[in-house]
C-alpha cells in the first residue's frame, strides 16, 4: 500500500465492544505456509499445499518462488479462490532471492538451505520484515557451514556455495527456528547422517518434518530437542495440510478475554499452545479442549481477569508471538503483571501506542511491568508490527470511544480476515470509514 498517503485500507477503526459469540475458523499457520513454499524448490514437480493463508507474506512468497521460475496458482472450487495453492517447480530455477523481495519479509531467508541443497548455490538478500531490533542470521550461516558450504556478503547479498553437503553433528547455540528450519532442508539431501542438537521445537518445525518426509525424506525426532536426518539422494512433489496458526487462534483467545463472552475457535490446537493456555486459565479464562477446536469462557461481567507474570521462551514456553496479546489482557486486568521478554530485546515498541490508550505500563529493560486499569479509552494508534497491530485492534474492544489503528497493512501480513472474523464475533470493528 501506497506510503505517501494513508488509503482507508490502511486503517482499522473499532469500537468497545462485548459480549462476543460465536464461532471462528483459524487459517493454516504463516510460520509454517511460508517454511513448506520454501522447501518445495528441492524437488521439481507438481505440489499441492492446503489451508495456506491468503496473507500479504504468503503474496510475497509466491511472487519470490515465481522470481524463481516456479509456476505458482491458487486452487478454485466452484469459482472461489480457494486457500490452496500449487507450486510447478521446474528442472531449473534461479537461485535467489532478490532485495527488493526479501526486504519485506524476512521469512525469505529459509530459501538459503533449499538452494544449496538442489543446486549447490543461492543468493539472498539480507532480509527485513518486522523491526524488532537486529535480528543476526550468523547463527544460519555457521550451521550451514558445518555441513560443508561456504558464505561470501557483499553488498548486502549472502552467496552460498557447496560442492556436496555432508551431514554432520551440531549443535544450535540457540534454538532459532529460521536455523533450524535452513539446516534441516539442507541436511535432506546431504551425504551421510545430520544431528542437530538444540534444535528448536516448535508445531512448525514439526510441520515442516512431516512435509519433508512427505517428499521422501529421511527426518526423524522433529518437535524435540535432537533431530535426526538420515540424508537421501532424490526427493519427489506431495500434496500436504498446513497445520492450523496457534498464533491466530491466541488472537481469538485474547478478544474474548478483553470484550467478554464466549467463542469457540474451529482448528485451535490445545496441544500446540499449552503454556499460553495455562497463563490464560490463570487469569480467569476457562477453556474445553476438543482437539481440534476450543471453546473459551470469558469471566461474567463485571469480573475482570487477574494479572500473572509471563516469561517469554522458546517453545513450549510462551512464544514472544503473544506477548503483544498479553500485554493487552494484562492492561485491564486486576492488579500487576510483570513481562519479560527474553527473545527480541526491541518487543516492547508498540507499548507506547497502548499508553496512549490509557494503559499504565512502565518497561525496564527487558521487564515490561503493567497495571491494571478497569477501562482503556479510544485513540489514534499505529501497528509496528504484525502481531502488535492485532493486539492493539483488540485492546480497542476495551477501549471507551473509538480506536483507530492506523498501519494495519502489517495485520494483513499475518491475518487472512481479521476484522472480517472479529466482526462475524459480534466486535464493532471496521476496515477504514
Amino acid at each position: 500500500m501506497g506510503s505517501e498517503v494513508e488509503s482507508v485500507q490502511d486503517v482499522i477503526r473499532v469500537r468497545q465492544s462485548g459480549p462476543l459469540g460465536g464461532l471462528v475458523q483459524v487459517t493454516g499457520a504463516k510460520n509454517s505456509a511460508l517454511k513448506l513454499m520454501a522447501a518445495t524448490v528441492m524437488a521439481p514437480g507438481r505440489h499441492t499445499l492446503r489451508n495456506v493463508p491468503r496473507i500479504a507474506d504468503v503474496a510475497i512468497m509466491v511472487e519470490l518462488l515465481e522470481h524463481m521460475g516456479a509456476a505458482v496458482d491458487w486452487l478454485s472450487v466452484d469459482g472461489v479462490t480457494a486457500n490452496s495453492l500449487t507450486i510447478e517447480v521446474p528442472d531449473m530455477l534461479i537461485p535467489e532471492a532478490p532485495y527488493d523481495l526479501v526486504e519485506k519479509m524476512r521469512a525469505s531467508i529459509v530459501v538459503l538451505g533449499p538452494l544449496l541443497a538442489r543446486f549447490g548455490e543461492a543468493r539472498v538478500s539480507v532480509p527485513g520484515g518486522d523491526d524488532f531490533g537486529h535480528r543476526p542470521i550468523d547463527m544460519h550461516l555457521k550451521a550451514l557451514e558445518e555441513l560443508g558450504a561456504t558464505f561470501t556478503t557483499s553488498h548486502g547479498v549472502i552467496q552460498g556455495r557447496v560442492e556436496q553437503l555432508l551431514g554432520a553433528r551440531i549443535l544450535l547455540e540457540y534454538p532459532s527456528v529460521g536455523a533450524t528450519e535452513n539446516l534441516l532442508m539442507a541436511a535432506v539431501t546431504a551425504k551421510g547422517t545430520t544431528v542437530i542438537d538444540n534444535a528448536a521445537r516448535e508445531p512448525e518445525i514439526a510441520d515442516l518434518a512431516a512435509f519433508l518426509n512427505g517428499m521422501g525424506a529421511g527426518v526423524s525426532g522433529a518437535g524435540g530437542s535432537t533431530i535426526t536426518v538420515e540424508g537421501v539422494e532424490h526427493l519427489h512433489p506431495v500434496e500436504y495440510t498446513v497445520v492450523p496458526d496457534r498464533i491466530e487462534a491466541a488472537t481469538y483467545l485474547a478478544a474474548v478475554g478483553l470484550a467478554g463472552g464466549e467463542i469457540t475457535i474451529e482448528g485451535a490446537r490445545a496441544d500446540h499452545m499449552e503454556m499460553l493456555l495455562d497463563k490464560l486459565a490463570a487469569m480467569g479464562l476457562q477453556f474445553d479442549d476438543g482437539g481440534d477446536r476450543l471453546h473459551v469462557v470469558a469471566p461474567e461481567r463485571p469480573g475482570r481477569l487477574a494479572s500473572v507474570d509471563v516469561s517469554t521462551l522458546p517453545y513450549p514456553g510462551v512464544a514472544t508471538d503473544y506477548k503483544p496479546l498479553l500485554v493487552a489482557l494484562l492492561s485491564v486486568a486486576d492488579g500487576v503483571g510483570i513481562l519479560t521478554e527474553n527473545v527480541f530485546a526491541g518487543r516492547f515498541r508498540y507499548i507506547p501506542e497502548l499508553v496512549r490508550m490509557g494503559a499504565d505500563i512502565r518497561v525496564e529493560g527487558h521487564h515490561a511491568v503493567v497495571r491494571g486499569v478497569r477501562v482503556l479509552s479510544g485513540a489514534p494508534v499505529r501497528a509496528p508490527d504484525i502481531r502488535a497491530g492485532a493486539a492493539l485492534v483488540v485492546a480497542g474492544l476495551a477501549a471507551e470511544g473509538e480506536t483507530v489503528v492506523a498501519d494495519a497493512h502489517h495485520v494483513a501480513r499475518g491475518y487472512e480476515d481479521l476484522v472480517g472474523n472479529l466482526a462475524r464475533l459480534g466486535a464493532n470493528v471496521s476496515i477504514g470509514t
